[in-house]
């Protein structure tokens, strides 16, 4: 009888293990999830409370009366320094130079990963290596090296300026960013686009070549249309980093109405009465936050696709 029922037993005690498995591994990861979504709450909540409310009442409670009041503030008419027109003018300053860094850097990127995986040159491990370094340069050892070669081009713009009448913005605070972001992020962005192209048949670019196809119409035509996955990845990668970035927009953007928003959001101060308003600082900070997140909402479920595109050769 015993040996009848003991692969049942066996069964049941399995399933029982797994099950407590579960509840752990679960009960854990929503333990974690809710300690990581915590500030993200209490921001969110206090933004749409009076200041009454928020000094008497508990911050984790909902709001008893919510208001866009503390947006609508911090939008248009919180001070940043001693200017209190809000956060509007350097929300845009950033959304001018995250634009183009963004851009500029996955596109050479891609052109650099096709160069050293179908264009293989003498010595472009070497160069690839040298790439893969400058990942690991901390960003506060470039700050006076880049503040050098800034200062240098920011003088040939003024050249440029006296003798040509343009100086295509050498010199601008946002150009300088966007110059640094796509200088400092090129080894991630080649990098990315380097594994993905490994894996990408090689086959194909010599029958372009044989039917006569040249290096950019090849570029063009057939590896952009296949390379949405990890133009994905990157596009997220470096739109969050850049958008992110307080040290060098600190350093070469940190006064003036070019600052970007994350220094912006570091001066909000309320001159006029000493009060700290938290209402409206909660709200400049979901305001600065809400880009990256919804570029995770909508693009976020093909981030770990587009890594794992080019992980598996074949």
């Amino acid at each position: 009888m015993s040996a009848v029922t003991s692969p049942a037993r066996e069964a049941s005690t399995g399933i029982s293990a797994r099950t407590v498995n579960r509840i752990v591994i679960y009960g854990l990861l929503a333990l974690f999830a809710l300690f990581y979504l915590m500030p993200l709450f209490v921001m969110l909540v206090t933004s749409f409370k009076t200041m009454d409310e928020i000094q008497n009442g508990n911050m984790l409670a909902l709001p008893q009366s919510p208001t866009l009041e503390p947006w609508f503030k911090a939008w248009g008419e919180t001070c940043v320094g001693l200017t209190c027109a809000g956060i509007k003018g350097y929300f845009w300053n950033s959304i001018k130079m995250v634009v183009p860094a963004v851009l500029i850097s996955t596109l050479l990127g891609a052109l650099n990963g096709y160069v050293l995986t179908k264009w293989r040159f003498r010595g472009h491990t070497l160069v690839f290596g040298l790439m893969l370094f400058a990942c690991f340069i901390p960003f506060q050892s470039v700050l006076l090296p880049m503040a050098t070669i800034l200062g240098s081009l920011g003088r040939f713009g003024v050249t440029l300026q006296n003798s040509t009448g343009f100086s295509f913005g050498l010199g601008n605070p946002t150009v300088n960013l966007v110059f640094v972001h796509v200088v400092y992020g090129l080894g991630f962005t080649t990098l990315f686009f380097r594994n993905y192209y490994e894996a990408f048949p090689t086959e194909l670019i010599k029958a372009a070549q044989v039917d006569g196809a040249s290096f950019f119409q090849i570029f063009r035509r057939i590896m952009l249309p296949n390379s949405m996955p990890i133009f994905v990845v990157t596009v997220i990668y470096q739109f969050t980093n850049i958008w992110n970035d307080f040290l060098f927009a600190s350093a070469y953007a940190g006064t003036g109405d070019a600052m970007p928003m994350t220094v912006a959001l570091n001066n909000v101060v309320n001159t006029s009465t000493g009060v700290v308003e938290y209402n409206v600082n909660m709200a400049a900070a979901m305001i600065a936050a809400l880009p990256t997140l919804l570029v995770y909402v909508v693009a976020g479920r093909y981030f770990v696709r587009g890594l794992m595109a080019g992980a598996v050769k074949g």
